[in-house]
């Protein structure tokens, strides 16, 4: 948000660090709105605003628009209405149809999706990575180079002439990176990161993304994992389900804040049956929650 904005009614108290200031600004969304199909709204009036090296979380429920302002920033979806810049450059979809402001914008943001699936096509893990910076028109020499020294970065060497359709998700989830990676982007987007794998994999996954931070690069993350946001995030934006922005601020004021993860659906309300009595209790409403059946 910019500097003289008033805060939103929202807002946590005191919690929210100075909003990144235009001049800082590596990513800058304004009154951005979005319908699928001219009907469904995923995004409805949301501003963001990242400063080059800040990790920004983008938390909600399922369905609130973090996937989608992810694809925003990415350029593979545009906005209905509102502006995005991004490295100083309005980014539309005029623009994008430009070979040079393409290149350009391509070669400095990464996006890695929540579906590995949806990522990784080519025929073998060494081409997938190969793939991006030959369309970037580098020489193979150099490739090459890159391509060797990020299969060692993510210790996957042993996977370079494999199908990706043969490994595992944990095994998908590294060659996705190591896809986006390979070509040294400013700013990477990741959409739940850690859904779907595995303790280990997810373990390494979150140690990655904070060695990334502090390798300087710009991080923006949308997840409703509560779990590790004090590790993965500097700042969080916390989407309503109404798609609007309800509320910024560090995580752990963003954590501490219960009545804003409740009208965020971050957490619920619902007893739990006991012997003598039926107490309430409120969770954290993410994949890794589970109740033991009665036995």
């Amino acid at each position: 948000m910019p500097s003289d904005e008033p805060a939103r009614e929202a807002a946590i108290d005191g919690a929210a660090p100075p909003p990144p200031r235009a001049a800082d600004a590596v990513l800058e969304c304004r009154d951005l709105h979005h319908r699928y199909l001219g009907r469904f709204p995923a995004l409805a009036g949301v501003d963001l605003t990242v400063a080059r090296g800040e990790r920004v979380a983008l938390l909600g429920a399922n369905g609130c628009g973090k996937s989608t302002l992810l694809k925003v920033l990415d350029g593979l979806l545009f906005a209905d209405r509102g502006s995005y810049q991004a490295f100083g450059q309005a980014v539309t979809e005029d623009h994008l149809e430009d070979e040079q402001f393409s290149r350009g914008f391509r070669s400095r943001i990464g996006f890695i999706f929540q579906n590995s699936d949806a990522q990784v096509f080519s025929p073998t893990v060494r081409d997938e990575l190969a793939f991006g910076p030959l369309n970037m028109g580098l020489a193979q020499e150099s490739v090459e180079a890159r391509v060797a020294d990020t299969l060692a970065m993510l210790e996957i060497e042993e996977l370079a002439d494999r199908a990706p359709y043969q490994l595992s998700g944990g095994q998908k989830k590294r060659v996705a990176i190591a896809s986006v990676l390979v070509m040294n982007p400013e700013v990477l987007l990741f959409d739940e990161p850690t859904a779907a794998l595995d303790p280990r994999t997810q373990q390494w996954l979150m140690e990655l993304i904070v060695e990334l931070g502090r390798a300087g690069k710009t991080i923006v993350l949308a997840t409703h994992d509560l779990d590790s946001l004090h590790l993965l995030a500097d700042r969080c934006q916390v989407f309503g389900e109404d798609h609007t922005i309800l509320a910024e601020g560090r995580p752990g004021d963003v954590l501490g804040d219960r009545e804003l993860l409740l009208a965020a659906n971050l957490v619920h309300d619902h007893p739990h049956l006991h012997a003598s009595e039926v107490p309430h209790h409120r969770h954290v409403h993410d994949a890794g929650h589970h109740h033991a059946p009665p036995g």
